[in-house]
């Protein structure tokens, strides 16, 4: 199993670094396009991930994820689950990050945004609608997970299971079982050479095909 992972990760090598770097650059975009990350995994809970994307898509195309109440939202967010909540969910973050009534989310992560473990904790206690496995994943997706911080879906646990890095999949993810998981995969990825973000992505694109986010 082991084996049959490490090449694969050979041939996806290049296209998961290359996805990583693309990461580290959305700091660089504006706050919407910030916000817009922040907002695709709120959605992302017990729904697909290419889904969740489209649906914030279709939000920015319409020009309502920035200016939109939770009604005219919601429409837009049916293809995912809770789509009533997550409307609302999104709302409220937005809210979090207004300033004189402009975005400001680099702003507003700047003095926590290099500690990796201090940013997710910010954002738990902050952003209504996301856990451990969401807010580690903006944080890796805006490019400062650091590896840090796993993202654990069902396609990474399901991964590690098979892969002999946890006996079962628990059937709640508590706060302290995601935080040992999340150790026994660093741990592993230390292990096989493998970043854990490089980790995170491999695995993941092995259950779907692709890389994405």
């Amino acid at each position: 199993m082991i084996k049959e992972l490490m090449e694969t990760y050979q041939e996806r090598k290049s296209e998961i670094k290359k996805r990583l770097e693309e990461f580290k650059t959305v700091l660089d975009r504006p706050d919407e396009k910030v916000f817009s990350e922040l907002a695709f995994c709120i959605l992302t809970p017990q729904s697909k991930a290419t889904t969740s994307w489209n649906a914030i898509q279709s939000l920015e195309r319409n020009n309502l994820l920035i200016k939109g109440d939770a009604e005219t939202i919601r429409p837009f967010i049916q293809t995912v689950r809770f789509s009533d909540k997550k409307s609302r969910y999104l709302v409220g973050a937005r809210k979090l990050f207004l300033e004189d009534g402009k975005l400001n989310v680099r702003g507003k992560l700047a003095e926590i945004k290099d500690d990796p473990v201090a940013f997710r904790e910010w954002l738990l206690e902050n952003v209504k609608g996301i856990g451990m496995k969401e807010s580690s994943h903006f944080i890796r997706n805006v490019g400062l997970s650091k590896n840090h911080l796993a993202i654990l879906d069902v396609h990474i646990l399901k991964n590690l299971k098979e892969l002999g890095v946890i006996g079962e999949i628990p059937n709640s993810l508590t706060k302290k079982k995601y935080l040992e998981i999340e150790e026994k995969m660093k741990n592993f990825a230390e292990k096989i050479g493998i970043e854990l973000d490089e980790l995170d992505l491999l695995l993941w694109s092995k259950e779907t095909g692709i890389i994405f986010k």
